[in-house]
């Protein structure tokens, strides 16, 4: 067969088609015309029904919904693709999960949801009846009913569809790891211009036919977007065609010349189908029984093409916008153009030529034939429906928490950095997580991967390599270190692609972590929060079993970029984070390579979260031993004794004089730092150091299911006492999750502000004021009693920053006193 040879066309010559894709005779293909009649008549009616669901009497305009929300123009299309693939489920037993990339696409899902009885029985209130309908009906896009899209509320979606850009990059993580299944993904032609989408038609270069499911993309072109039209439906056909097999498809195209000519746009389609998923199979079989492997780097190009990724089938499906719809409203054509995008006719309650013009259109799809006479599907057309697990509205890969199995996590004692005395040993917080997550793999080949925008190694957790590589389907030469066609790494420099692909891939029951630099973790912030939301819902709904939680492991951070500079100094997704629902999210800042790797195990072994952490990579001290931070993180704040100065009073600990808290590794390194100092120099000063590990403990425990109680706040934070907090990201958030306490208004916060450029990590913490110098300034300046009596330190303190300044300027580092600071030998080894 050559790709030529279905250029421009839905036939297939008989000669040209794969053995078993015969043309099927016109009986079967009644019975998917007549399905799809339902599900269009049944999509129709969500949008404008309230009553009379079956018109059984004539129309009214009380029968139908004040407010007419809800998007016809990419319905029947969604309703023909998935009609269709019903059919060769049932016959082929096949594995699909459905994807709905269009947006608002709500109604077809819901519809064919009810039509093979998964709606009906997980919501009972809405049967298989004439009653059933009639909520159906009402219910969508109607207050206290159900949205638009094909949201969490929706049997067998893991894809909202709310936003576009993502339905590829979720399909492609859906079947990482699921060799049985095919994501069935209808990608709108509107949905084809954003960026997120554009770049993952590179996701096959990551797509192991041994071990992965497939994608079968279907380009859904209906030619226009809300009022304007489609780049690539109107882009010439060869162009077209061109810009596919170049992403390495082989496009197979159906075009509904005539909208009037159903039976051959069957036909076409049934064809083309079904030889994509005859190729599908042809092209994962010889990978799965050991026949085709890879290719040595030595052999040509020109010689194989097993040195590239293979050539996946696609389908390119032009159809009418609005298809079966009124064909002209108000003297103007509606079919086929922008106008039937959301709703065709929307004069309903004041116009009589609408209200009969729906009529017309709804009885068009013959519901006498399709209903009987208690309002349920003849049973004829409800036998088309695959058997049980195999309907798309009740795959279990839907619903990933059904396939979910616990990790096998490793020893965290085997891992952790063991220590004589705080601060005594420096290691790397990421390359120690690093060695974790190596035995993470070790331990759970199947159903555990890394996604990372080209930064695994950067972010120095190159250990994993010692067990995995990073997948990878294109030519692989000598010089390439870890690429192999079968990994647990996936590297693609998009975070968009590794966001939707772990998306995917928890939602369908596995388990993963992103990797990302800090600053730039943002270009995913919308899919954060569609990510966020879905949670939320779906927390909501008891059918949906919880799923792995969605965890960001995020370095090379604000206060490390002294090469990169200002344009990769930001630490504000984490304000962007917890704006969302409080039960959802959980930040946290370990301060040290113990205290991360207890945070990774305890993310790792949550459910419907999103977790955010943010830890260095460079070499750090180590101040916790290993059972103190598991303590420490099981609490999320605790005080540092061996950093503070309570038990200075007479008889012992009596009240700080100050709180020095601090949360983030750098904040918490120049906090302790600071507090050693003053220590030195005023050994009656009672300081007392607090951490936070969980940022969201600060937070009123009204708002936050992690913030602590405001008698264990008040008692670590003092009802009265200045209180100096250095902060990872910027000062604002902390008083804004802090408003609420007793003590707020002696709350003085310090931390990113804007404040950067290529240098030092020290002068970093001087231009953004978090340093320790600065630190024991605030001290001096908010402790009453120190106020007047200490300038002559005060002014030592403020040199001392000038002097640091000006080492950096002179010699192009930080000074070595900064650099090899240690705690224990603090006294001595601080100038001056």
């Amino acid at each position: 067969m050559t790709e030529s040879s279905t250029a421009g066309t839905g036939h297939l010559p008989a000669d040209e088609r794969i053995p078993g894709t015969e043309p099927h005779h016109d009986g079967e293909l009644a019975g998917v015309d007549a399905w799809w009649r339902a599900a269009n008549y049944l999509s129709a009616g969500q949008i404008y029904l309230r009553d009379n669901p079956l018109l059984r009497r004539p129309l009214e305009a009380s029968d139908v919904k004040a407010r007419l929300l809800g998007h016809w123009g990419t319905t029947p299309g969604l309703n023909f693709i998935y009609a269709h693939l019903n059919r060769l489920i049932r016959e082929q037993q096949r594995k699909v999960l459905f994807i709905t990339g269009p947006g608002h696409g709500g109604p077809a899902n819901v519809a064919n949801a009810w039509l093979e009885g998964t709606y009906s029985e997980i919501y009972s209130h809405v049967g298989r009846d004439e009653d059933g309908l009639r909520t159906l009906f009402r219910q969508f896009s109607y207050p206290g009913g159900v949205p638009s899209h094909a949201a969490p509320e929706t049997p067998g979606s893991i894809h909202e569809g709310g936003e576009l850009g993502y339905s590829l990059a979720h399909a492609y993580g859906a079947v990482f790891d699921n060799p049985d299944l095919i994501a069935a993904t209808v990608i709108g032609d509107g949905e084809a211009e954003t960026g997120p989408l554009a770049a993952s038609w590179h996701s096959n270069s990551f797509l192991d036919p041994a071990v992965d499911g497939a994608v079968l993309p279907i380009l859904h072109l209906n030619g226009y977007k809300i009022a304007n039209p489609t780049i690539l439906s109107r882009m010439p056909e060869e162009q077209l065609l061109k810009l596919l097999e170049g992403y390495g498809y082989r496009p197979y195209v159906v075009t509904v010349e005539d909208p009037a000519a159903v039976g051959q746009a069957h036909e076409d389609f049934s064809a083309v189908l079904e030889t994509c998923l005859a190729e599908i199979t042809a092209i994962q079989a010889p990978y799965r029984t050991g026949e085709r492997t890879a290719v040595p780097a030595d052999v040509p190009a020109a010689e194989t093409d097993e040195v590239h990724a293979p050539r996946w089938p696609m389908i390119v499906f032009r159809s009418p916008k609005g298809w079966t719809g009124p064909g002209m409203v108000d003297g103007l054509p509606v079919e086929g153009t922008w106008r039937a995008h959301q709703v065709p006719l929307s004069e309903i309650h004041d116009n009589p030529e609408h209200l009969a013009q729906l009529q017309e259109w709804m009885l068009s799809y013959r519901p006498a034939e399709l209903f009987d006479a208690e309002g349920r599907l003849v049973a004829e057309i409800a036998a088309l429906a695959p058997p049980g697990e195999l309907r798309m509205s009740a795959t279990p890969y839907a619903n990933g928490g059904r396939l979910l199995q616990d990790l096998r996590l490793p020893g965290y004692a085997d891992h952790a950095v063991k220590i004589d005395h705080p601060g005594s040993e420096r290691v790397s917080p990421m390359f120690n997580l690093g060695g974790y997550l190596r035995e993470v793999i070790r331990q759970n080949p199947s159903n555990f991967r890394i996604f990372g925008p080209d930064e695994t190694a950067s972010n120095r957790l190159q250990s994993v390599y010692d067990v995995t590589h990073k997948a990878w389907q294109q030519r692989i030469d000598e010089l390439d270190e870890h690429l192999a066609r079968s990994g647990r790494v996936a590297e693609v420099l998009s975070e968009h692609l590794c966001e939707g692909w772990l998306e995917g891939y928890l939602l369908t029951g596995r388990h993963g972590v992103f990797n990302c630099y800090e600053a730039f973790v943002h270009i995913v912030d919308s899919m954060f929060n569609q990510h966020a939301k879905w949670l939320k819902v779906s927390r909501s709904l008891s059918w949906r079993q919880p799923i792995a939680s969605l965890n960001y492991l995020l370095s090379s951070h604000v206060w490390q970029q002294d090469h990169n500079g200002f344009s990769h100094q930001d630490p504000g997704f984490i304000d962007h984070v917890v704006n969302k629902k409080a039960e959802v999210i959980r930040v946290y800042l370990p301060p040290d390579a113990n205290t991360l790797l207890a945070v990774a195990g305890h993310i790792l072994a949550s459910r419907d979260r999103v977790n955010v952490v943010v830890s260095g990579k460079q070499p750090a001290p180590v101040w916790l031993n290993p059972e103190q931070a598991l303590l420490h993180v099981e609490r999320g704040v605790g005080i540092w004794d061996f950093a503070g100065s309570e038990d200075t009073g007479p008889g012992g600990k009596t009240e700080p004089d100050v709180v020095m808290a601090c949360a983030g590794d750098v904040p918490t390194l120049e906090t302790v730092a600071a507090a050693a100092l003053l220590k030195e120099q005023l050994p009656e000063l009672k300081i007392r150091v607090v951490n936070v590990v969980d940022l969201m403990a600060l937070q009123d425990p009204r708002e936050h299911p992690s913030g602590l109680p405001d008698r264990d706040f008040d008692t670590l934070f003092t009802t009265g006492k200045p209180v100096i907090f250095a902060y990872h990201g910027y000062p604002w958030l902390i008083h804004r999750l802090t408003y609420r306490r007793t003590n707020h208004e002696n709350l003085h916060v310090r931390g990113y502000k804007e404040e950067g450029t290529t240098t030092t990590p020290f002068d970093m913490a001087m231009l953004n004021q978090i340093d320790r110098f600065q630190l024991a300034i605030d001290v001096l300046d908010r402790v009453a009693s120190l106020r007047s009596t200490q300038a002559s330190f005060r002014q030592y303190l403020q040199d001392e920053r000038a002097r640091a300044r000006q080492y950096t300027r002179d010699e192009g580092q930080d000074p070595p006193y900064i650099t090899g600071w240690n705690l224990q030998e603090a006294e001595q080894d601080t100038p001056g």
